[in-house]
């Protein structure tokens, strides 16, 4: 796709029109299936989940996530009926529908649903629905073929409506995330394109110098070092490039571990680097067992870790970083959220320099440690994958010293709770009144 490509989705799905006046005996047909569509909600929507997860690969605690939502589907039913039966106008009856489709269009975004998956979902809702009345009619021998017609029309015209404000809702979602993602790909390509073509140039630069005669072995080997470094320093943009070709994938196909294994694997690759700084590498035994997304986490402990190695304290004959976890299980006023700290004794951060560290090309340190590597870079993009995920990143510095660099992720599924040893619960806990922390 070009980068400068937009999208328009100006279009609104065309509101429901006017109830005609009808014949005495549609009238009391609607009546009486809409009054049996309201007492059955709950077990339509029940039949409408199952018929989902036997379609679409999600798990069925998935489909509709939240208490809230789930909450929220039996009201998508009652519009249904409420429109059958003409009970609301068309003016607030549309737009009470076009909420809580929306609403649902935006957990299908979120959950990487395809356009096809959600008109397949409506096309579900519009059968269970058919379906349930159908039975109902089994119970009304006398209903006049007309009157059926004019109820079937009804829900007809409802049902597309809900579709129809489902997908305008994802379409934009959708849009919006395409003009996210090019522009973070044009950034990212200005700031790779300027790191690669400085670290070639000095790679060229000093591999000419070692033809030259004049070359004694002390410069020779200052050359070899600097050759060296600079391919250390384009295999870490490869690196963090592979990381990032993982994170823009379809929700349902992105690589998930758990974050013990995750953590693990960042610091089976940052050992060596570890072991010639002197700097030992501790991964918390109490990391909670939970799902991430490999790409994305590797990709933020690999950028954190390597700047505690870089800068340790090499006064200090111990020297160390950790990696910490806590999940913070959500409640009736606050999603739930992943916590994890990378925490060191190094230097730590001029404090004129910490509100600048998640920029682009910043260096905290520049001015006053020699000798280190670097481009200002990592961070940054620490700070945008993450935010990308919902998420958010921030720093502490304890008085005792060092620096902790942290960042947190969403948690809105019931089993991230379970791995902790405690359920998601809707009561507000004792202490926080936001949030409860796991055991």
């Amino acid at each position: 796709m070009k980068a400068d490509t937009q999208v328009s989705l100006e279009v609104e799905p065309a509101p429901l029109r006017p109830r005609p006046s009808a014949p005495q005996s549609h009238r009391d047909l609607a009546t009486r299936l809409a009054a049996a569509l309201r007492a059955s909600s709950t077990q339509v929507v029940s039949r409408w989940l199952d018929r989902i997860v036997a379609r679409v690969k999600l798990d069925a605690e998935n489909v509709f996530p939240s208490e809230e939502l789930l909450d929220h589907m039996p009201i998508l039913v009652d519009g249904i009926a409420d429109y059958l039966d003409g009970t609301t106008t068309n003016a607030d009856h549309d737009s009470a529908v076009s909420a809580k489709a929306m609403e649902l269009g935006e957990l299908r975004h979120q959950q990487g649903f395809d356009a096809y998956e959600i008109l397949k979902e409506h096309e579900l809702l519009a059968g269970v629905v058919y379906t349930f009345l159908r039975e109902q009619l089994d119970a009304i021998p006398d209903a006049e073929p007309g009157a059926v017609a004019s109820s079937w029309q009804r829900i007809a015209e409802v049902t597309e409506r809900i579709r129809q404000a489902t997908m305008m809702h994802f379409l934009r979602l959708s849009a919006e995330k395409v003009r996210q993602r090019e522009e973070r790909l044009r950034r990212f390509n200005r700031l790779v394109s300027h790191e690669l073509k400085n670290r070639i140039g000095a790679i060229r630069g000093a591999s000419s110098l070692l033809d030259e005669p004049w070359i004694d072995a002390a410069q020779t080997e200052r050359f070899h070092r600097m050759i060296a470094s600079n391919a250390h320093g384009l295999q870490r943009v490869v690196d963090n490039l592979l990381l990032l070709s993982r994170l823009d994938g379809d929700a349902r196909q992105q690589h998930n571990v758990l974050l013990p294994q995750a953590a693990a694997e960042v610091a089976r690759q940052m050992r060596d680097a570890a072991d010639m700084n002197g700097v030992e590498l501790r991964i918390a035994p109490d990391l909670p067992s939970v799902e991430v997304d490999a790409a994305a986490v590797e990709l933020c402990l690999s950028n954190y870790l390597s700047n505690a190695i870089k800068y340790a304290d090499r006064a200090k004959v111990q020297r160390w970083v950790s990696v910490e976890g806590e999940l913070v299980v959500g409640t009736a006023n606050r999603m739930g959220e992943l916590l994890v700290r990378v925490r060191d004794n190094g230097l730590g951060v001029p404090a004129e320099s910490r509100e600048r560290l998640f920029q682009q090309f910043f260096r905290a340190h520049s001015d006053t440690v020699t000798g280190i590597e670097g481009t200002g870079l990592g961070l940054s993009i620490v700070h945008d994958t993450v935010v990308s995920l919902g998420g958010r990143v921030w720093t502490e510095f304890p008085e005792a010293g060092g620096s902790v660099f942290a960042f947190a992720l969403p948690s809105r599924r019931e089993e991230d709770a379970a791995a902790a040893g405690t359920r998601r619960s809707l009561a507000v806990p004792s202490g926080d009144p936001e949030v409860e922390r796991a055991p």
